[in-house]
C-alpha cells in the first residue's frame, strides 16, 4: 500500500464513525508533517512519514477519537525529530494541538545524568500534559502500540529496553484508563522480546489447541444463549482465549505450565440494561456451579477507571473453569476503551471535560514532587498500577487504596490533618494496629486527637501509599527541620565514612559548590534536612558526590600520571626502591608517586592481602589490578607500548574499613539454596550490596554477589563458609 493509499485509508475510517470530521485540517496536516519528515527514514528503510500515519489510524480506528487528535497524531513527532517549533505549529494548525503534540514529544533538547532521571522527566512531563488535556497519553500510547508492533527492526537491547518499559509504565497506563484491548497488545508484544521463549512455547501450544478450545467455546456459548433466549433478555455472548501474557503471568506466579492451568477461558455477556446484569448472573449461577469468592460485582463499586461489570468464575458441564463477566453495552464500550470512550464522536473539544475523572492525575504529580528519579518510577508503579482494595467511612463513603493499604494510608487518603492526628484505627468496630492489612468492604474509623504528637518515623514504612508517605515527609520536613539536619548529617556521614571517604574531602571552597549541585541542594544543610525526613537518601548523596570528586580529581592524577612516565628511567635496569611512603591512598602505596588518585578495577576487585600491580591511566590516576587478573597478564605487562605504564604498588598499613569485591558461587539447583548463601553471609557479618541468581538448563545455579569485606582473611573465611553449604560445587572470585 502506497503512503498515499494509507492516508486515503485514514480518511475513509475517520469519515465512517466521525463524518462531521474537518477533513480539509487532517489533510494539511498529513502534508505539513511529509514535508518536516521528508528525507528521514525508519530503521525498516521505510519513509519516516509511515510512523506518524499509522499511529494516526490507530488513533482513529481503534479508539475512533476526534480532529484535532487524528492531527496531533500525524504531527506528534514533527517537534521532535524536525526544525519544526510549537509556534509554527501552533500558528498553522491551533495551540490545541500544539500543546498536545508538545505533551507528547520527549525532552530531547536537555542532557540528565542518569537514563532513569531522563524518563522520570519524560514521564513527569508527559503526565502534566495528560492532567490538561487526557487526549496526550492516548497518542503517546498509541505511538508506542505501533512501535512495537515494528520492534523486529531494532536491536536487541534496545528491544528489551523498549520492551521493558512499555511493560512497566505504558501497558499499566493503558490499564488505568481502562483501555483493556491495547493493554492486552502492549502487554504480548513486550512479552514477546522479553521471553521470546516463553512466548513462543505459549502461542504454539495454543494454536495446536486451537480446534479444541473453539469446540469448548460454542459449546458454552450456546448453553447460555439458549437460555437467555428462553427469557427473552436481549443479549450478546462471545468467549475469548486469554492472552499470552495472562496466561504467562499465571504459569510464572502458580509456577504451572500450560496443561496445569484450566481458567483459560473468558466469556461476556452484554445486555441492554443494569437489571439484565443482574438476572444474567441468576441464569449463569443456575446453569454452571459458581466458585466460591471468585464472585466481583464492579458495578455496584466501580473501578477508579470507570470500569464496570459483574465478574464471576464458574465450573463448566466439562469440569472446566472459566470466567463471566457480564455488563451493559455502555460499560463494554468503557471497558474497551477506557476514558478515549468520552471522546467518540466529540469534535472541537468538545469531548473536553472528562478530564475531571482522572483527578488522580494531578495528585500523583503532587505526591511525587521532590522525589528522586528512582523513587519517582517506583512511587509511579505503586500508585498507579497497582491493585486495590475499596473500604468505606463510617459514613458510607468509598475510598479506594492500593493493595496491602493500612488505616495510616486511609487517614492521609481522607485529609493530611486526619492522618497527623491519628492515635487510633476501628476496622468493623474493633481496634487494630496500625498496620493492619485493609480488605475490601472493610469499614475504617479514624480515632484523632488534638493532643497528638504527630506521625512517628515507622509510619513511612508502614504506608504502603506514595500519598501518605508524601504526607508524612512533608510534616517532618516544616515541623522538625533541627532534628532532620541532626539525623541527615549523622547519616551522611556514616556513608562517608563507610565509602572511605571524610568531610575534609568536601568542604573545600574548590569543591563544594559542584558537589552541592550534582545532588541539586543550595546548602549542606538543605541536604542534611532532606535525609533527614527521607526525601532524598544518604547513599544516593555520597554516590553522586563521589563521581563528582573524581572528576575534580582528574586533572591533578593525569599530571601526576604524566610526570611520572617523563621521569621514569628508560634502562632496561631494575629501578631503584622508592622510599615508603608514610601515608598511602585508599590503603594503597604507588611506588615513586604522591597523593595519587588510585581506584580499583572492577574487573577483579582486589582486597588487603591479594597480590597486586597498579597501571596509570590516562586521566583516572593508577588502576590496581590483582596479580593474577587476565588484565594484568605477564604479556601484558612486557608489551612494549604498555611497560612504561605498569608500576609497582603495595598495601599501606592504613587500610580502608571495607572494599568492594565479587563473588560467584555454582551450585546444584535446589528449593531454599539463596536463603542458605544469604545465612552464611549474615553469619560472617559480611556486608551484600547487591546479589544476582540465575538457574542453568542442566540443572545447576549460578550466584554472584557484590561484598564488602576488610581483607584477604576475611574474604577466605567466607569462601570456606559458602563451600560448607549443600550443593554447591566451587566459590571463585572473577577476574578479567
Amino acid at each position: 500500500m502506497t503512503i498515499q493509499e494509507q492516508y486515503e485509508h485514514l480518511e475513509k475510517t475517520v469519515r465512517g464513525y466521525n463524518p462531521s470530521a474537518d477533513l480539509d485540517h487532517i489533510r494539511t496536516a498529513f502534508e505539513y508533517a511529509d514535508k518536516c519528515h521528508a528525507g528521514q527514514k525508519r530503521k525498516s528503510g521505510e519513509p519516516y512519514i509511515i510512523h506518524p500515519l499509522a499511529v494516526a489510524q490507530i488513533v482513529a480506528e481503534e479508539l475512533k477519537l476526534d480532529s484535532e487528535s487524528i492531527e496531533a497524531a500525524l504531527l506528534h513527532d514533527v517537534i521532535e525529530d524536525t526544525p519544526a517549533e510549537h509556534a509554527d505549529v501552533s500558528r498553522l494548525f491551533s495551540p490545541t494541538i500544539a500543546d498536545l503534540v508538545e505533551g507528547v514529544s520527549k525532552l530531547t533538547r536537555i542532557q540528565y545524568a542518569t537514563k532513569e532521571d531522563e524518563q522520570m522527566e519524560n514521564l513527569r512531563k508527559m503526565l502534566i500534559a495528560m492532567s490538561k488535556d487526557i487526549r496526550v497519553i492516548l497518542i503517546k500510547i498509541s505511538d508506542r502500540l505501533h512501535n512495537m508492533r515494528t520492534m523486529e527492526y531494532q536491536s536487541p537491547e534496545k528491544q528489551k529496553q523498549k520492551s521493558l518499559e512499555t511493560m512497566e509504565i505504558y501497558a499499566p497506563i493503558s490499564h488505568r484508563l481502562g483501555m483493556q484491548r491495547m493493554k492486552w497488545e502492549l502487554e504480548d508484544l513486550s512479552l514477546k522480546y522479553l521471553d521470546p521463549v516463553g512466548y513462543e512455547e505459549i502461542v504454539s501450544r495454543l494454536e495446536a489447541k486451537k480446534t479444541e478450545y473453539d469446540m469448548f467455546m460454542q459449546k458454552t456459548r450456546a448453553q447460555v444463549e439458549t437460555r437467555l433466549d428462553e427469557l427473552a433478555i436481549p443479549h450478546l455472548v462471545y468467549g475469548r482465549v486469554k492472552h499470552p501474557y495472562s496466561i504467562y503471568r499465571k504459569m510464572f506466579s502458580q509456577n504451572k505450565n500450560l496443561d496445569e492451568i484450566f481458567d483459560l477461558f473468558a466469556f461476556r455477556v452484554v445486555v441492554d440494561n443494569v437489571g439484565d446484569c443482574y438476572n444474567v448472573l441468576g441464569v449463569v449461577h443456575d446453569i454452571f456451579t459458581p466458585i466460591l469468592g471468585r464472585f466481583k460485582d464492579y458495578i455496584g463499586t466501580p473501578k477508579p477507571n470507570g470500569y464496570q461489570s459483574l465478574h464471576t468464575t464458574v465450573m463448566g458441564t466439562d469440569g472446566i473453569p472459566f470466567e463471566v463477566q457480564i455488563r451493559t453495552r455502555d460499560m463494554h464500550e468503557v471497558s474497551e476503551y477506557g476514558v478515549a470512550a468520552h471522546w467518540k464522536y466529540k469534535q472541537n473539544g468538545q469531548g473536553a471535560g472528562a478530564e475531571g475523572k482522572y483527578e488522580w492525575v494531578r495528585r500523583l504529580l503532587e505526591n511525587q514532587e521532590g522525589a528522586d528519579a528512582e523513587e519517582f518510577i517506583h512511587s509511579l508503579k505503586i500508585d498507579m498500577f497497582a491493585d486495590e482494595v475499596f473500604v468505606f467511612t463510617p459514613n458510607g463513603d468509598v475510598q479506594n487504596l492500593p493493595a496491602g493499604a493500612t488505616p495510616i494510608d486511609f487517614a492521609y487518603a481522607i485529609h493530611s490533618a486526619v492522618g497527623n492526628r491519628m492515635v487510633g484505627a476501628k476496622v468493623n468496630g474493633r481496634i487494630v494496629t496500625f498496620d493492619h492489612t485493609l480488605k475490601s468492604g472493610d469499614i475504617v474509623e479514624i480515632l484523632t486527637s488534638k493532643g497528638a504528637k504527630g506521625p512517628s518515623r515507622d509510619w513511612m514504612k508502614i504506608a504502603k501509599s506514595n500519598e501518605a508517605r508524601s504526607k508524612i515527609r512533608q510534616w517532618f520536613k516544616k515541623e522538625r527541620r533541627d532534628e532532620n539536619i541532626v539525623n541527615g548529617r549523622a547519616a551522611f556521614e556514616a556513608e562517608l565514612k563507610h565509602c572511605g571517604l571524610s568531610m575534609k574531602d568536601l568542604l573545600g571552597p574548590d569543591r563544594l559548590p559542584g558537589l552541592l549541585k550534582k545532588v541539586t541542594y543550595p546548602t549542606l544543610d538543605d541536604m542534611y534536612a532532606a535525609i533527614g525526613y527521607g526525601g532524598f537518601t544518604a547513599q544516593k548523596a555520597v554516590s553522586r558526590m563521589q563521581g563528582e570528586l573524581q572528576r575534580i580529581a582528574k586533572q591533578q592524577a593525569e599530571k601526576h600520571a604524566l610526570e611520572a612516565l617523563e621521569n621514569a628511567p628508560r634502562s632496561e635496569e631494575p629501578r631503584p626502591a622508592a622510599p615508603k611512603r608514610i601515608k598511602s591512598e585508599q590503603g594503597i602505596i604507588v611506588e615513586g608517586l604522591d597523593n595519587c588518585l588510585v581506584k580499583f578495577s572492577k574487573c577483579c576487585t582486589p582486597v588487603p592481602g591479594d597480590e597486586i600491580v597498579g597501571f596509570i591511566t590516562r586521566g583516572y590516576g593508577v588502576s590496581v589490578h590483582r596479580s593474577d587478573c587476565p588484565n594484568a597478564s605477564k604479556s601484558r605487562r612486557t608489551d612494549p607500548a604498555l611497560a612504561d605504564r605498569w608500576i609497582k604498588v603495595s598495601w599501606g598499613s592504613d587500610t580502608n574499613e571495607s572494599y568492594p569485591t565479587t563473588l560467584e558461587v555454582v551450585a546444584k539447583d535446589r528449593l531454599n539454596l539463596l536463603l542458605d548463601v544469604s545465612a552464611a553471609l549474615s553469619t560472617t557479618k559480611t556486608f551484600v550490596s547487591g546479589i544476582q541468581c540465575r538457574s542453568t538448563d542442566d540443572g545447576f545455579a549460578i550466584a554472584r554477589m557484590e561484598i564488602r569485606v576488610r581483607d584477604g582473611e576475611q574474604m577466605h573465611t567466607i569462601i570456606n563458609k559458602l563451600n560448607q553449604i549443600s550443593g554447591v560445587l566451587q566459590v571463585t572470585r572473577p577476574s578479567g
